[in-house]
């Protein structure tokens, strides 16, 4: 399986000017053809540290992208310092200087004599020619490894692409497009350092392989898996989803396009049970969650006192599901003192379940990071009082 290392050159990337697109479509499309990238670079318009970075590259990867570099200017240094890295003169061809020419004849004007310089190319080089604009481009073999130097105008650089550097890349390195499958799991109220310490074994596999990403209140687990087929790569996956499953337990509220809003709305309906949820504090975060907002058992109110209170919040809550005739009363608040904190309060006929929980992130994530421990909490309760097994929801995983 084929290295790849991405340069883009230019200093207005550097300086924030433009974003840099081209790294991230290049990977994105050349990881499905079973190419591991290795490295992104970005580096100014100096030929001396091109040079410098090309031949680092050189000795990680098989494949070395650049994009940018190639205009007519003297600021425009990649062919001079793709040629030094390859230990090549840079030499006229021809063939090149030809199609810049009638480049410039279908636009209407005339080549400038920099122009000229465009046509120079490492010595050996493959000469690859650019219909969509001025800028040709070129392949330095090495070997089993190349440098591939790509324009930087993006939608120069993605037709030259699927033009003429896959189909080289298929032949010289026999590649075949390959599935990505990625696989996500959802928990919450359990940090990511948390996990990492119970599943850190399976984030070392090959294929697949195991990522976190964490949001407020919650974490992603991402199995990705590369196979010929989408079935094979289910495969693949499959046996390392379910160990997470088993290792994380009831921290995993759901998987890839569920939500916690949606697993509470499938239990309170299987069980038939009627709700009443009190928000303070979180700018209307629950009420804007349409799933349970527009759900036949789900009654919400905002409450909007000055100053909380736990003991008035805690009756509040138990006076309005009896007078709802709601099986269960809920309150979620958020209280923005010195200390951020979030009081989750449920009570049905017979019990009462407090969570407290502080938050010490930044103050802004509070209400986002309250609502996803609010609704797991509530999730872990209507577990405890309904029984709801997720063989109930014919989830295999």
């Amino acid at each position: 399986m084929p290295t790849l290392e991405i340069i883009t050159i230019g200093t207005e990337l550097l300086l924030g000017e433009i974003t840099d697109t081209n790294s991230t479509f290049l990977a994105r499309t050349l990881r499905d053809y079973g190419i591991d990238i290795y490295r992104i670079t970005t580096i100014g318009d100096n030929p001396g540290r091109i040079t410098t970075t090309i031949r680092e590259a050189l000795n990680r990867a098989d494949i070395i992208i650049t994009t940018g570099g190639l205009g007519p200017t003297v600021d425009d240094p990649t062919r001079q310092a793709v040629a030094e890295a390859a230990n090549r003169n840079l030499v006229f061809n021809p063939d090149l200087w030809e199609q810049i020419l009638q480049r410039f004849q279908a636009y209407g004007h005339q080549p400038t004599e920099n122009n000229r310089r465009q046509a120079y190319i490492p010595e050996g080089a493959i000469p690859i020619s650019n219909p969509v604009g001025t800028a040709p481009c070129y392949i330095v073999e090495m070997g089993d490894a190349c440098v591939i130097s790509l324009p930087g105008v993006p939608s120069e650089m993605k037709f030259i692409l699927h033009q003429s550097i896959i189909p080289f890349l298929k032949q010289k390195y026999v590649l075949r497009s390959k599935i990505i499958k990625a696989t996500v799991l959802h928990a919450a109220s359990m940090g990511e350092s948390v996990i990492d310490e119970i599943i850190a074994d399976l984030e070392e596999l090959a294929n697949p392989t195991v990522g976190l990403l964490a949001h407020p209140g919650q974490v992603d687990i991402r199995v990705t898996a590369k196979a010929d087929s989408e079935l094979e790569a289910q495969k693949i996956s499959q046996p390392v989803v379910s160990e997470l499953k088993a290792r994380l337990g009831e921290n995993i509220y759901g998987q890839d396009e569920e939500t916690l809003e949606s697993k509470i709305c499938q239990m309170l309906s299987q069980k038939m049970l009627q709700l009443t949820l009190v928000e303070y504090g979180l700018n209307g975060a629950f009420t804007s969650l349409q799933t349970l907002y527009q759900h036949d058992a789900v009654q919400m109110l905002i409450l909007d006192e000055e100053a909380f209170d736990y003991d008035t919040f805690s009756k509040h809550i138990q006076s309005l599901r009896q007078e709802q005739q709601c099986d269960i009363g809920y309150g979620a608040a958020l209280v923005m003192d010195k200390q951020v904190s979030a009081n989750f309060i449920l009570h049905d006929s017979k019990h009462t379940e407090v969570l407290i929980s502080s938050y010490g992130g930044p103050r802004e994530n509070a209400p986002i990071w309250a609502l996803n421990i609010g609704l797991d909490f509530l999730r872990r309760q209507l577990i405890k009082i309904t029984g709801f097994k997720e063989k109930e929801n014919h989830e295999t995983g």
